[in-house]
Order: structure tokens, then C-alpha cells, then sequence
């Protein structure tokens, strides 16, 4: 009896094993789907609106790519 009873016991932590795997796997599936519809999700989103015309030139200005005048100039163009 001892020789069945162990080899039945070896079968039962050999399975218990097997199912922990398929149910760890399984997480780490459900986990990666979730992630992935995620980031596709967001790689979908309409980008946020334009700055404005105003922003732009003031921004540019601030980096030094438009001189006192150019700048002037453009943004008497905007109407600002």
C-alpha cells in the first residue's frame, strides 16, 4: 500500500503544480491583454487641440527664432 499511496501523492503534487502554472499563466495573460488594449487605447486618442496662433509666436519669440520686430509684425498680422 505504501508504494501505491506515494506514487498517488507524487501524481497529486505533480498536477497541483501543473494547475498553479496554467493559473499563474493565465494572470500574466489576462494582465498583458489589459495592458496592451491600454496603451492602444491611449495611442488612439485624439491629440490635444493646437496651441493657439498667439502661443505659437510668443513661443518662438521666448526661444529667439523671431527678433523684437518679426515678432511685432506678426502678431499685428494675428490681430492680437
Amino acid at each position: 500500500m505504501d508504494g501505491m499511496g506515494g506514487g498517488m501523492m507524487l501524481w497529486m503534487v505533480v498536477w497541483g503544480l501543473v494547475g498553479l502554472a496554467a493559473l499563474v499563466l493565465a494572470v500574466v495573460g489576462i494582465v498583458w491583454l489589459v495592458r496592451r488594449i491600454d496603451a492602444d487605447t491611449r495611442s488612439s486618442e485624439p491629440r490635444k487641440s493646437a496651441d493657439s496662433p498667439e502661443e505659437i509666436l510668443r513661443r518662438r519669440y521666448a526661444a529667439g527664432e523671431l527678433d523684437e520686430d518679426e515678432y511685432l509684425r506678426r502678431q499685428s498680422g494675428l490681430g492680437a
